[in-house]
């Protein structure tokens, strides 16, 4: 039975894939790790808990204690734990440093100390940066724009430098963005639909314009499934989901999906470093065997009834976070045109 350590495994990708490989591999082990910050919870692995091929951790990865103890039973590592909301780096950068450098390090550390088999590093195509044409490949420079990315792009490094070193059998894949069940609203989608749902305005940026890649969250499971079992040590994977839409486009189907009415869209002051479009071509990842198997439509309908459905899960979220209407109005409402 190969036991599998999966950090951040209580947050939004880490919790989807935890659901994911108990519901494929009968004969898989899993060890969730997970620091249970503001986007780690529990309720997102609630009916797995009873699991018997399951078990769960609160610890930080940055804990070089608890990172040795768990991982010397442990035979593969997957790494989702990260800071990774671009609005918190900009204002505490200190956190994405912390975690995203000094947290891999830790976990790099016990890996070459117990000759750990696979380490999956979980990225993201923002560390590329912005690109008007074309799509970005696994070989093309890295020019990442604000703490968050600049934080994964060094943890990135720190992880080739292990390989060519150390020999330490490590993989990275670079996903566009994700949408799905557990996201925790503070993201686009899902705090567009929760606002939505509760007729609250939504904060678009700047003109709307801005690009991004679209993917649902258990295709992006499928792909790091597929990178884990046939992608080559050494070796960095793009997954995207070939679904370009600008925000104001996306914001508008948003709407129609939750049956409110474009009044509720508020412009607001652009994002600092904002980067205007993200593409990459995922060719090398469908060399492997990856097809996708949720076209947007079908993704975001699933997304939205599971949001209109689990309203106890996300409203429990709102309110902790420091009064929602405060919050909301500080970093959105105060930033209006």
């Amino acid at each position: 039975m190969k036991t599998i350590l999966i950090t951040g495994g209580a947050g939004f990708i880490g919790s989807n894939f935890v659901h994911y490989m108990l519901k494929k591999y009968t004969d898989y082990r899993i060890i969730v790790l997970d620091a249970l910050t503001y986007a780690g919870n529990l309720d997102n692995l609630d009916d797995v808990m009873k699991h018997p091929n399951f078990l769960f951790w609160n610890g930080d990865i940055r804990d070089a204690y608890t990172v040795d103890n768990i991982m010397r039973n442990c035979d593969w590592v997957v790494n989702f734990a990260a800071e990774t909301h671009v609005d918190r780096s900009i204002h505490e950068a200190g956190d994405f440093i912390s975690t995203d450098i000094q947290g891999v390090f830790t976990l790099l550390e016990a890996a070459k100390k117990y000759n750990i088999e696979k380490f999956l590093q979980i990225s993201t195509d923002e560390v590329y940066g912005s690109i008007d044409e074309g799509s970005f490949k696994e070989t093309d420079m890295l020019n990442p724009s604000n703490p968050y990315s600049a934080s994964k792009a060094g943890g990135e490094m720190l992880i080739m430098s292990y390989y060519r070193t150390y020999k330490t059998p490590v993989l990275i894949t670079r996903s566009s963005n994700n949408f799905g069940p557990y996201q925790y609203p503070e993201k686009l989608i899902p705090l567009f639909i929760t606002n939505l749902l509760e007729n609250i305005s939504v904060p678009v940026y700047g003109d709307g314009l801005n690009v991004r890649d679209w993917l649902y969250v258990e295709d992006n499971c499928s792909a790091l499934d597929i990178i884990l079992h046939k992608g080559e040590f050494g070796e960095i994977y793009n997954i995207g989901g070939d679904c370009e839409k600008t925000n104001i486009e996306l914001t508008k189907t948003l709407i129609k999906s939750c049956d409110k009415t474009e009044d509720l869209i508020k412009y607001v002051a652009d994002r600092l470093g904002h980067d205007r479009r993200y593409s990459i071509s995922s060719e090398k990842v469908l060399a492997l065997g990856w097809e996708r198997k949720w076209d947007f439509e079908k993704g975001l309908a699933e997304t939205v009834n599971w949001y209109r459905t689990n309203q106890d899960w996300w409203m429990k979220l709102k309110q902790k976070q420091e009064s929602y209407k405060e919050w909301y109005r500080k970093n959105y409402e105060e930033r209006g045109n």
